[in-house]
């Protein structure tokens, strides 16, 4: 699945957990086959750890899971790999290269970057992006080294600054996130939130309901 235009681009982001041990993307893989087929999402592939020969084939392996779901599938800063695997984009961290830069060789890949600050937000949209993700909005773990939470607030000043879709994502829940959405938050994004296999296919009917009001 490829994308143009941001009517097409899915409310939800499920970004995997960074943890794959062996590259094999089996945690990917179940998440991919629990999506409801009704529910449009985001897959961001996160394994920093892994080197560029593991990456390139766990993005291959997600990316023939995904073929027949209702996904587009994102790999974390590896703008290369994201291409020579085929994938639908690239996201990239606050401090990576422009995506301007990164765009100019990998066209009309969908391009999504992580931002921190109002000032980061602005700059990176200037600089061509198809989404941002802002956080953290909310305490959680995985993104504590980012410093404390920011907000709702924080996150409502970004929406209403920039112009590009603006995901919320750090301790997101189904009972906060009609909060992001409230500030201005095109979509949501989670990461431990969809770990648990046994409880998605709850929570992806809860937020496909939250995503449609």
């Amino acid at each position: 699945m490829s994308i143009n235009t941001p009517a097409m681009l899915p409310r939800l982001c499920i970004v995997s957990s960074g943890t794959d041990p062996d590259g094999s993307g089996m945690q990917i893989r179940r998440q991919l086959r629990l999506l409801r087929p009704s529910l449009p999402c985001l897959l961001q592939i996160r394994e920093k750890h892994l080197d560029a020969a593991a990456l390139f084939r766990l993005s291959l392996a997600v990316k023939e899971e995904a073929a027949s779901r209702n996904a587009l599938i994102l790999l974390n800063e590896r703008a290369d790999i994201a291409m020579a695997a085929a994938l639908d984009g690239v996201h990239l961290r606050e401090s990576s290269c422009p995506a301007g830069k990164v765009r100019s060789f990998i066209g009309r890949m969908l391009t999504g970057k992580s931002v921190h600050s109002l000032e980061s937000a602005v700059k990176a949209a200037e600089s061509g992006v198809d989404y941002l993700m802002f956080g953290p909005v909310f305490d959680t773990p995985s993104k504590r080294q980012y410093g404390a939470p920011q907000g709702s607030d924080a996150l409502g000043a970004i929406c209403r600054t920039v112009s590009v879709p603006v995901f919320a994502i750090g301790g997101i829940t189904p009972e906060n996130a009609p909060l992001c959405l409230a500030e201005g938050a095109y979509g949501v994004a989670a990461i431990s939130l969809f770990t648990d296999t046994v409880t998605l296919p709850e929570l992806l009917e809860t937020f496909e309901k939250l995503l449609a009001s």
